[in-house]
């Protein structure tokens, strides 16, 4: 049995307590902590006394002690330092020891700086820090990656010109500007909690893994829909689809599996409350629920809502339909901005070209391309939304339009008259040049 060296005995307690703590705090497995604590003392002992060193390391978190040994063969000359010691030396210590027996020495921790030097020591701690790091990267990557697609609750912790920093957890998470509602800098203020998914967790180079939430994301809709309407969360009613403008206004297609329940009603709640309590978390976000249907006719019937059409005609090969409103529903089927019809064709996924029951016209949207968005924002603005009253609208407010010049007006008419099948007049195109010039024309 081998005789260790008699030594002032230090009470590590606290030392293995502070470690215990660090697991605690940062979530790190004891035996991983352990593991990592033993290479580090490890990698100490041989940058002092080199690899050949022969060494024992005894780390015991239950009984709060750290000890380490020395280990070396006891010899008539000593030829290697490191891993023998003379006879006469160890009798110093013990003098029942003998030639062949192991003398085992204790590295104190009475002053670690003279047991290992300053510059071991620092080299150590640098290494465990980073071994700490890595593991608490690791650890976070594996927690948080199997949770995507999940609500969180954080706290906002920061906010910046790009960015809304949340910590959940003593974890941070990043809220970027494009998966944020409008206007949500504003709204949201230092240690508030905020509500968003998880969208995406990614490992990132020489830093804690990247977690970035959605509040913009459809997804956001559909989980606070589970939260918030039992019937959804339970299976009962099913989200097919979602079209959305964060903070502006949403379409969400919806299908009860038991005819018993009205999936609207379900998710609407006694006066109101579910569906409120989803409009006020997404910033007052108007909400529209479309009962999905298996007939295309009826689907695209209903996503157009609060308009009211009266016929549609589908294309399912090509995807398209053209729907017939009367008059008066045309401002309502088109949208401010065109948004109701443009989420509605997203929710569809069918091409829709709105016609008025009066006659046959095309909404604007269908020519933004060849617009372009500055003047198609100016024309929705004059209220001018179809092809029809863009070529009966007056000249002269057309040529007061910001980039609209007398060769841009007589090209986007030819354009609109060729889907009608009509030319344009030899007399039109000379009143257009005519208040064009005269609009030119410095007043005297």
């Amino acid at each position: 049995m081998p005789k260790k060296k008699e030594q002032h005995v230090v009470d590590k307690k606290l030392v293995v307590e502070a470690f215990q703590e660090m697991a605690k705090e940062k979530n790190i497995e004891r035996e991983l902590l352990q593991k990592i604590l033993e290479d580090t003392f490890a990698l100490m002992v041989k940058k002092k006394y080199g690899p050949d060193a022969n060494f024992e390391i005894v780390l015991n978190f239950d009984k709060g002690d750290i000890e380490i040994y020395l280990i070396k063969e006891i010899v008539e000359e000593v030829e290697n330092p490191v891993t023998q010691i003379s006879l006469k030396e160890a009798k110093l210590n013990d003098p029942d020891l003998e030639l062949g027996d192991e003398y085992v020495e204790e590295i104190t921790f009475n002053n670690i700086y003279d047991s290992f030097g300053r510059r071991i020591v620092a080299v150590a701690a640098q290494t465990l820090n980073q071994r700490l790091r890595e593991v608490e990267k690791e650890r976070i990557f594996r927690e948080y990656k199997p949770r995507e697609g999940e609500i969180i609750v954080g706290e906002v912790y920061q906010v910046r010109r790009n960015d809304i920093l949340i910590m959940h957890n003593k974890v941070e998470m990043r809220l970027p500007r494009e998966e944020q509602i409008p206007n949500e800098p504003y709204r949201f203020k230092k240690n508030q909690t905020i509500k968003a998914i998880i969208k995406e967790v990614r490992k990132v180079s020489g830093g804690q893994p990247d977690i970035i939430l959605s509040r913009a994301s459809n997804e956001f809709l559909a989980r606070l829909f589970e939260i918030e309407v039992p019937e959804v969360y339970e299976g009962i009613i099913q989200i097919k689809a979602i079209a959305r403008d964060p903070g502006e206004r949403s379409k969400v297609a919806i299908y009860s599996l038991d005819p018993r329940v009205d999936p609207v009603g379900a998710c609407v709640g006694m006066k109101g409350v579910r569906i409120h309590s989803i409009v006020r978390e997404l910033n007052n976000e108007n909400i529209d629920l479309i009962e999905y249907s298996e007939d295309p006719k009826i689907f695209v019937a209903r996503s157009l809502s609060p308009a009211i059409v009266k016929d549609v005609q589908i294309d399912p090969i090509l995807r398209t339909a053209t729907v017939i409103v009367a008059d008066d529903q045309v401002p309502y089927a088109i949208g401010k901005n065109g948004q109701n019809v443009r989420l509605a064709m997203k929710l569809t996924g069918y091409q829709i070209t709105l016609v008025k029951e009066s006659g046959e016209d095309i909404e604007l949207t269908e020519f933004k391309e060849e617009l372009g968005l500055n003047i198609y924002n100016q024309l929705i603005e004059l209220g001018i939304q179809t092809a029809r009253e863009f070529l009966n609208a007056d000249p002269k407010t057309l040529l007061s339009i910001h980039g609209m010049t007398c060769e841009t007006l007589l090209e986007l008419r030819s354009i609109m008259l060729k889907e009608f099948d009509e030319e344009e007049s030899e007399e039109t195109v000379e009143n257009i040049t005519k208040i064009w010039n005269e609009m030119q024309s410095p007043i005297s």
